[in-house]
């Protein structure tokens, strides 16, 4: 079994060799450390015991579980006893590029784009698969995972395919069965995270779709759980967290470029989402930025 196409820095794990998706398996004893990730995770667990450490708490880990978590969510393991993971991991690119689809599709975009946020989740979805759920989910991660070193300029269209069909299979096993997003709400969160740093009104967004600020507050939270501006908020930490990451930029420039000049403010917002002050984050998980080769020629599939 190849490595996996990932590298540490810190705590935050990134991916190493230009790759856009992988799936492979993990084991687990003791402890594992807290980490974060700059792509998004999904763990899928397959064997053993361990218990779940995140901002949501501890959680016991049974077989079938699912943890999702959106890019800078930090997370670890405890009490780990022969605990086996199936991690499947893709970059943001291939969620805002190949994969934006899924934001228009009732059970993905649930799954991708708003489950993870609504109740106040902050990022991280869980749920847990029936053993035929967890056979489906298997059998697409292991086709997934035969593509580890594979090329990515050649194979990326069964990199991605093997990778919907597992999210699908997934999104309809985690449920609920959502409505579909009104065009009114994919438009407003490609508005809004397209400027965060504009002094965004609810007036004024709204007035951009031609809606009433009231109508507009009640689709949104029908589809995210959260009002307009809320959802901003949460985009703005997630683009602060990014760059507090992956650049050197001062805190104070971050803050600004977020839409949140001043810094009390900021820094009570910060603090609020991930559990951690901004510095905080940066210390325990920051690196360098990362200088992502060009593509390397590998052999075929296994």
């Amino acid at each position: 079994m190849t490595e996996p196409p990932v590298g540490e820095r810190r705590g935050l794990l990134y991916f190493s060799d230009g790759s856009v998706a992988y799936a492979g398996h993990y084991l687990h004893e003791d402890v594992h450390p807290d980490h974060t990730h700059s792509f998004v995770e999904i763990a899928v667990m397959i064997d053993g015991a361990g218990v779940h450490r995140s901002m949501a708490g501890r959680h016991r880990m049974s077989v079938g579980d699912v943890v999702l978590l959106r890019p800078g969510v930090w997370h670890g393991y405890e009490q780990c006893r022969g605990l086996r993971l199936y991690n499947c991991c893709f970059s943001v690119d291939l969620l805002h590029g190949e994969l934006a689809w899924t934001r228009e599709d009732p059970l993905l975009g649930y799954l991708l784009w708003t489950g993870p946020y609504a109740a106040q989740r902050r990022g991280m979805l869980t749920a847990t698969l029936g053993a035929d759920d967890l056979a489906r989910c298997v059998t697409h991660l292991d086709a997934l995972d035969r593509l580890r070193g594979a090329p990515a300029d050649r194979y990326r269209g069964d990199i991605i395919g093997h990778l919907s069909l597992f999210l699908a299979t997934l999104a309809r096993a985690v449920g609920p069965s959502p409505a579909r997003a009104h065009p009114a709400v994919t438009s407003a969160m490609r508005l809004l995270e397209a400027d965060p740093a504009r002094r965004w009104t609810l007036t004024e967004l709204a007035d951009s779709l031609h809606l009433t600020s009231s109508y507009l507050v009640r689709l949104f939270k029908a589809t995210t759980g959260l009002p307009p501006m809320a959802y901003l908020a949460r985009h703005r930490v997630e683009t602060a967290a990014s760059l507090l990451l992956h650049t050197d930029e001062p805190i104070t420039h971050i803050a600004r470029s977020v839409g949140w000049p001043d810094q009390n403010y900021f820094a009570r917002r910060f603090r609020a989402h991930f559990g951690l002050s901004a510095s905080a984050y940066r210390t325990r998980f920051a690196h360098r930025t990362v200088r992502v080769p060009a593509l390397h020629d590998g052999s075929p599939p296994r």
